[in-house]
């Protein structure tokens, strides 16, 4: 259930976990730079996953989101993303969940 995935915060409900997606050509650096860039916000890796086929990088991550930004988080992954020549999307993990249990 979606809301098995929430935590009570002063605010609210907020999701705990993300999903983070990184799709793009292979480079070097990619990963290191990513994960500066979550460590710099205090959010941890919870699970990760790589490949490259025929020079294209692929990554997922699942990342521990609680108490964080959701908005602010997905802006600068974007920006990341965009400075370094890659996708990179941050997805709520019961939003993911939801749309791939069709």
């Amino acid at each position: 259930m979606i809301y098995d995935k929430l935590a009570k915060t002063d605010e609210g409900f907020r999701f705990m976990n993300g999903i983070i997606t990184v799709i793009g050509t292979d480079q070097v650096g990619i990963i290191a730079k990513v994960c500066t860039f979550l460590a710099e916000r205090g959010i941890n890796i919870l699970d990760i996953s790589q490949t490259i086929v025929k020079g294209y990088f692929n990554m997922l991550m699942i990342v521990d989101m609680t108490g964080k930004s959701f908005d602010e988080i997905a802006g600068g992954l974007d920006d990341l993303g965009l400075a370094i020549g890659v996708s990179i999307k941050l997805q709520h993990e019961g939003i993911f969940d939801a749309m791939h249990r069709i």
